[in-house]
């Protein structure tokens, strides 16, 4: 493992504060440089408040980098906060983002982009469930136990472990943001179901993403079809206007949803038509009456 980590350090905050205060304390340290090939990194609270879980992406796109140098990457960590202790929490995913625990159950699930240059089509970025101690494939495998020869030396006892992800969104959507409805400002179709962020393919063509998505959920599951949600973030020409990221929900009900290519947050609440600020001055359209499917569905 790279012996240079990132530590997770939060800044105190009030209730409407706008800025930053104070200096941080650190509370755990993560993997981090020297090679640090996906940074971002993203910290949730459980719902009981007794534990964090961060996101850590891998170190290379397969493994190429050496898989001494993915020690604790391509996985998410445990942090609880009454012992101090942290561990790997769910590892073999490739590049955890989003994470967010479902209403109904209060199971953890997380988006994850998948590897690159295997075509077009291959693999898809998915949505799944998290389990304490589950393995989800990479570098060895795909879409659970279907082998990515390119990865040298293989581990046929690592892919007869893998994990197949619940859920497909489509290969290089680069899924990024998620959030469950917990809210009561959107129609009773949204409550429970999950929203991503996806801020789009940047190998692949036609390009793919570039949208939020909704997933609807029904007794803990998700369903089929996907909706688009939130589009306009490419022009008629394809050319990109924003890309979405993060997507939360605040207390208003409203969903946000941040955009890194125009620094913009877009917001709405009430009925979803009610979406303001269109990112760089792109068009936004909210999710029509009968939208198209946008995603493989449930494995």
């Amino acid at each position: 493992m790279s012996p240079i980590r990132t530590a997770w350090w939060p800044s105190p905050y009030q209730p409407g504060a706008t800025a930053v205060q104070g200096s941080g304390t650190k509370v755990f340290d993560l993997p981090g440089p020297p090679i640090n090939h996906h940074w971002t990194k993203n910290v949730v609270a459980s719902p009981d408040g007794a534990k964090l879980y961060a996101t850590v992406g891998s170190n290379s796109n397969i493994g190429e980098n050496g898989m001494d140098n993915e020690q604790g990457r391509a996985a998410i960590w445990e942090f609880d906060i009454a012992t101090a202790r942290s561990r790997v929490f769910a590892s073999g995913i490739r590049n955890p983002n989003g994470l967010d625990f479902e209403p109904a159950t209060g199971v953890m699930w997380t988006v994850s982009n998948e590897r690159d240059e295997m075509g077009p089509d291959l693999p898809p970025d998915y949505l799944t469930s998290v389990k304490d101690g589950g393995f989800y494939g990479w570098p060895y495998s795909y879409a659970g136990q279907n082998v990515d020869e390119r990865v040298k030396p293989q581990n046929p006892a690592m892919v007869a472990s893998a994990l197949t992800p619940d859920y497909g969104l489509g290969p290089h959507t680069a899924s990024l943001g998620l959030a469950f409805y917990k809210g009561a400002a959107f129609p009773a179709p949204y409550r429970g179901g999950a929203f991503i962020g996806q801020h789009g393919s940047w190998n692949r063509k036609p390009l793919n993403g570039y949208r939020v998505v909704f997933v609807p959920f029904a007794g803990g599951r998700p369903q089929v079809p996907a909706q688009v949600f939130l589009s306009g973030f490419l022009n008629a020409d394809d050319k990109i206007q924003g890309r979405p990221v993060g997507v939360v929900v605040d207390k208003q009900g409203a969903l946000l949803v941040a955009d890194d290519v125009g620094g913009d947050l877009a917001g709405g609440a009430g009925r979803p038509a009610a979406l303001t600020r269109p990112p760089n001055g792109g068009e936004v359209r909210p999710r029509p009456n009968a939208p198209p499917p946008c995603a493989q569905g449930p494995a």
